[in-house]
C-alpha cells in the first residue's frame, strides 16, 4: 500500500468490520489489518456447517485456557474467528442485543455515553430487520436479522411450555420487552450467514483498503502517540504508519495481548517479559467475564433436526436450502429462547435457556456429533456471573497465545444460579404442552434428583458459551482499573481507541456479538469526532 492512511485499524472481526466501514464512510482514509483469510468459504455460508468450523484450525485461532479446578480441571478450547468477520463468521447466528439495564449500569458505572438510550440508534442503525422496523428495531442496515427457517412443531410447544411454566411471552426479546420466551432471530440473510464481513462489505467504500492474512505485531509509539504499526505479512515484517492514529478491535482475548506486547498494560507483568513500560495500565488483561452454561438434553417422540441430518432426509435438507433457503442446514445454534429469573428481587433476567430442536454427543476425540435418537436439548447459561479471570502474556512473542486464566465457577452463588436454571429447564419440559413428548432424560438424568446432585452434574459439565469479555474496560476517567475512556481513548496515549468486546465494563444479557458490532457502530462516532 502506496497511500498513507488516516487510520489504521487492526481487527476485521465484528466490531472491527463495522468500525472499518463507517470510519471509511465518514471520509476517511483506512486500512484494515487482518490476520486471518477472506471470509468466503462454504462453510462460513451455509449456517448449520458451523460445528465444521469453531475447533478447526482454519478458521479458528483455538485457544486453549488453563485448567480450571471448578470443572474438574478440564482446560477448555476457547474459540477466536479466524476469518474476516471473525466470530460472526464462525459463531451460532444467535442475535440478540441484550437487557437495557446493562447498558444503564455501564453508564452509572463510569462508561458516560453507553445507556440503552444512546446505544440503541446504534443497534437500529446495524441490522436490516425482518420484522420490520419500529421504535426499537431498524431496517436498511448491512446485518440481515431473520427468522428461524428450520421450524419444528416441538419448538412451539417448548415456547408453550414455558409459558406454562408461569413466564411471560415476548413479542420481540431484541423490542421492548428482553424477558420471556420468543423464537430466537438470527443474523441470516435468505437462510445463509450474515456476518460482519457478508455485510458491509456488500457496498464496501473506495477508500477502505484491507490486508489480509497480516500479523500484527505490535502497535508502534512515539512521543505519546499512536504512529502505526508493525505487521509481518507473508514473512515480510513491514512498518505501517496512519496520520490520526490507530483503532485496536482484535477481540476480548487479543486486544489486551497486543497492548501488552507494545508496552501497556501492568508494569510489573511487563517487566517480567522483558517489556519497557509505555504505559503502566494495571487494568488491561484484568476483568474477564464469560457466560457459563450447561445442557440438558431430552429424548423425544417428536420429530427433529436429529431426524433431517442423516440419509434421504439429509438429502432433502440440502435441496430445501438450495432452491427454497429453509429446512435443516439453515439451522442457527437455537431456535428459541427464554430469559427468565430464578429468584425474586433481581433488576433483570439472570438465567438464559436456548432451546433447540436437537441434541450432539460428545465424541471420545472431543468433536461434537448429531445424536442417532430425536432429541432436543436445553443450554442453561448465568447471565450476570460474578467470576473475573485474566488475560496475561504467555511469552514476549507475538506468536504466543494469550494465557487465559479463569474460573467459570470460582464463585459459588454462580454455581448455585445455574443450578436454578437447571430447575427450571426440568420443569418446563414437564409442562402439558412438551411433556407427553419426552421419553427420557439423558443428561443430567434422572439419577440426578436432588439440588446436590445438580450440583455435582454443573461442576463436571459447566461450559464456556464463547463471549469473553472486558479485559480492557472502559470507565471514568478515575477509575484506574479502566484502561480506556467513555469515548475508547486509550489512556496515556494519543491516537490510539479500543473497540471490541473487551471495552465491555460488564458482560450483557444474552449472546455478545450483536453488542460487539454496536460498540463498532457507536465507537467510529467517537473516533470520527475526536479527529474532525
Amino acid at each position: 500500500m502506496t497511500i498513507t492512511p488516516d487510520l489504521i485499524v487492526i481487527g476485521g472481526g465484528s466490531a472491527g468490520m463495522a468500525m472499518a466501514t463507517r470510519l471509511a464512510e465518514g471520509g476517511k482514509r483506512v486500512l484494515l489489518v487482518e490476520a486471518g483469510k477472506s471470509h468466503r468459504d462454504i462453510r462460513s455460508y451455509v449456517p448449520a456447517l458451523m460445528a465444521g468450523m469453531v475447533h478447526t484450525p482454519q478458521f479458528d485461532w483455538m485457544y486453549s485456557a488453563e485448567p480450571d479446578p471448578t470443572i474438574g480441571g478440564r482446560p477448555d478450547v476457547w474459540p477466536a474467528g479466524k476469518r474476516l468477520g471473525g466470530g460472526s463468521s464462525i459463531n451460532g447466528m444467535m442475535f440478540i442485543r441484550g437487557h437495557a439495564w446493562d447498558y444503564d449500569q455501564w453508564a452509572q458505572a463510569g462508561a458516560s455515553g453507553w445507556d440503552y438510550a444512546s446505544v440503541l440508534p446504534y443497534f437500529r442503525r446495524l441490522e436490516d430487520n425482518e420484522r420490520g422496523a419500529d421504535e426499537w428495531r431498524g431496517t436498511g442496515g448491512p446485518i440481515a436479522v431473520s427468522e428461524v427457517r428450520s421450524r419444528y412443531g416441538v419448538t412451539a410447544d417448548w415456547i408453550t411450555a414455558v409459558q406454562e411454566a408461569g413466564f411471560p411471552r415476548s413479542p420481540d426479546l431484541n423490542g421492548q420487552q428482553a424477558e420471556g420466551v420468543d423464537y430466537i432471530q438470527l443474523s441470516q440473510k435468505n437462510g445463509l450467514r450474515s456476518s460482519t464481513a457478508r455485510g458491509y462489505l456488500a457496498n464496501k467504500p473506495v477508500n477502505l483498503d484491507l490486508m489480509l492474512e497480516a500479523q500484527v505485531l505490535k502497535i508502534d509509539l512515539a512521543d505519546g502517540r499512536a504512529k502505526g504499526v508493525t505487521v509481518r505479512r507473508g514473512g515480510e515484517v513491514l512498518s505501517l504508519t496512519a496520520r490520526d492514529g490507530v483503532v485496536l478491535c482484535a477481540g476480548a482475548l487479543n486486544s489486551p495481548r497486543l497492548l501488552m506486547l507494545s508496552g501497556i498494560g501492568p508494569a510489573a507483568h511487563l517487566a517480567e517479559h522483558g517489556i519497557a513500560v509505555a504505559v503502566d495500565a494495571s487494568g488491561v488483561g484484568q476483568n474477564l467475564q464469560e457466560h457459563p452454561g450447561v445442557h440438558l438434553v431430552n429424548e423425544v417422540s417428536a420429530h427433529t433436526l436429529n431426524d433431517d441430518g442423516r440419509g434421504l432426509a439429509g438429502v432433502k435438507s440440502l435441496a430445501q436450502l438450495l432452491f427454497a433457503r429453509s429446512g435443516a442446514l439453515t439451522t442457527g445454534i437455537g431456535h428459541a429462547q427464554a430469559f427468565v429469573r430464578s429468584r425474586d428481587g433481581l433488576p433483570a433476567p439472570n438465567i438464559q435457556l436456548a432451546f433447540s430442536a436437537f441434541a450432539f454427543d460428545v465424541t471420545p476425540q472431543g468433536n461434537l456429533a448429531l445424536r442417532k435418537e430425536s432429541s432436543v436439548s436445553t443450554f442453561v447459561a448465568l447471565m450476570r456471573p460474578a467470576a473475573r479471570g485474566q488475560i496475561l502474556l504467555r511469552a514476549n512473542d507475538p506468536d504466543a497465545p494469550p494465557v487465559i486464566s479463569h474460573q467459570l465457577l470460582g464463585v459459588e452463588d454462580d454455581t448455585a444460579q445455574l443450578v436454578e436454571g437447571l430447575q427450571i429447564a426440568r420443569k418446563i419440559m414437564g409442562q402439558p404442552a412438551i411433556g407427553g413428548q419426552v421419553t427420557a432424560e439423558v443428561r443430567p438424568g434422572a439419577a440426578c434428583d436432588t439440588a446436590e446432585a445438580l450440583r455435582g452434574y454443573v461442576g463436571l459439565a459447566t461450559l464456556p458459551m464463547y463471549h469473553p469479555v472486558g479485559t480492557v474496560k472502559m470507565g471514568a476517567a478515575e477509575d484506574p482499573q479502566a484502561p480506556l475512556t467513555a469515548d475508547c481513548r486509550l489512556k496515556g496515549v494519543a491516537g490510539l481507541w479500543v473497540a471490541d468486546a473487551s471495552i465491555m465494563p460488564t458482560i450483557p444479557q444474552g449472546n455478545t456479538n450483536a453488542t460487539s458490532i454496536m460498540i463498532g457502530e457507536r465507537a467510529s462516532d467517537l473516533v470520527l469526532r475526536a479527529i474532525a
